[in-house]
């Protein structure tokens, strides 16, 4: 896999055929990227796990923060990785322990390390991406704000209820 450029289909199968994030270095400060991506997520209709040490426990976005990618009950598909190239390797070894699906690397973060041990134990490797800019790339609403999504339509994005958004990316 080249992670210097993931073509459409890519990305757009990846992001539909998940349904739960677990977001490594989510945060409460709601100036933070990490919150923005978070919300965003959720308002999809995304599962969202913040995971976040410093603030276990607690909540964000009505959301229990769990300690560590093993502290959530319940499986998840996607470990975003809002933490630093050098983390993304020990976080992936979590993230293949756990049984995830996916490692997703945010904007900035790379790690091929990473990427080949997520890949030979068959996870799908995102790096260097944010999944909220991608989502709105490819379902059309960052052409909204004057963004070039680099994909031409004549097709109106489609917009659904809370809750099943995320299943109408579409092929452009």
């Amino acid at each position: 896999m080249n992670h210097d450029s993931y073509n459409n289909d890519y990305i757009r199968g990846t992001l539909n055929s998940v349904r739960s994030f677990a977001m490594v270095g989510a945060s409460a400060n709601t100036v933070r990227p990490s919150y923005f991506v978070l919300k965003y997520l959720l308002d999809k209709g995304y599962e969202v796990v913040p995971v976040n040490p410093g603030v276990a426990g607690s909540e964000i976005l009505g959301q229990k923060v769990y300690a560590s990618l093993q502290d959530i009950p319940e499986p998840v598909d996607v470990v975003e990785i809002f933490r630093n190239s050098e983390a993304a390797l020990g976080i992936t070894k979590d993230a293949i322990e756990i049984g995830a699906k996916v490692v997703w690397m945010q904007l900035s973060v790379r790690n091929d390390e990473a990427a080949r041990l997520a890949e030979e134990a068959g996870l799908t490797v995102v790096m260097n991406r944010c999944p909220k800019i991608e989502y709105a790339r490819l379902s059309g609403e960052i052409g909204w704000a004057g963004v070039n999504s680099r994909s031409i339509s004549s097709k109106r994005p489609k917009i659904a209820p809370k809750g099943i958004q995320h299943r109408l990316l579409r092929d452009t």
